[in-house]
């Protein structure tokens, strides 16, 4: 990357970590991948109980294989010839973890965390039950405002994730929601009953905390997830 293009990212970056932390949420920038899984060491103790939400960040940083190989006791969804039911099981023991990880949808400047889900198992743990909560985010994501990161979820993570989990969605087939822009009509979700098989059931917006620092994000300064 361009090192003046690089230096207004990260001056970007800068900006969103101070609102993030005004907003009680501890924020740090991480700049290349291959630092994040030797950063997410340093914020976890020698057995605690750690969970994951659905997130393809995790595995690209390496995340994913520091809890499998770790010294955790790790309530791993994604463990092979696990049946829907105990997949639900390992979804409601992640409320009593110490630690969750996930990615977010967007972050804005103003120090907010927006995340649209499906099923939802992740932002319900997000917003309560484990003692800590970590998101591991590319600076990619990170967009002006509340407006600029429901487009983003319209036009760019919810498409790769229905495409992702082969869902039979406008999304999927289009590339876009059905109503990629924000109007008053659609600010968020689309017009009852037009999207079948949509993934997004439920919008979440995170913004100043009662706990301090229980959520963590760590911007990466690479391309990562959608």
């Amino acid at each position: 990357m361009d090192a003046h293009i690089r230096k207004n990212r990260e001056q970007q970056v800068a900006r969103t970590i101070k609102a993030l932390q005004q907003n009680n949420i501890m924020a740090t920038f991480v700049p290349s991948s291959d630092k994040v899984p030797s950063m997410v060491a340093s914020l976890l103790a020698k057995g605690e109980a750690v969970a994951v939400g659905g997130s393809v960040s995790l595995k690209e940083t390496g995340v994913l294989d520091l809890l499998r190989n770790g010294t955790y006791d790790f309530h791993d969804r994604y463990a092979k010839g696990l049946t829907s039911e105990q997949i639900r099981e390992v979804f409601l023991d992640s409320f009593r973890v110490d630690t969750y990880f996930a990615s977010a949808n967007a972050l804005t400047e103003h120090g907010e965390i927006y995340c649209v889900d499906g099923t939802s198992n992740r932002t319900a743990a997000m917003l309560y039950g484990p003692k800590q909560v970590i998101l591991i985010t590319s600076w990619d994501k990170i967009v002006p405002d509340l407006a600029s990161a429901i487009v983003r979820v319209k036009t760019t993570a919810a498409p790769a994730n229905a495409i992702r989990l082969g869902v039979d969605s406008f999304c999927n087939k289009n590339g876009k929601c059905l109503s990629p822009t924000c109007t008053t009509n659609n600010l968020m979700a689309v017009g009852a009953g037009i999207c079948e098989h949509t993934i997004c059931s439920n919008y979440v917006v995170f913004s100043h905390q009662m706990i301090k620092d229980r959520i963590k994000v760590l911007i990466v300064g690479e391309s990562i997830g959608y």
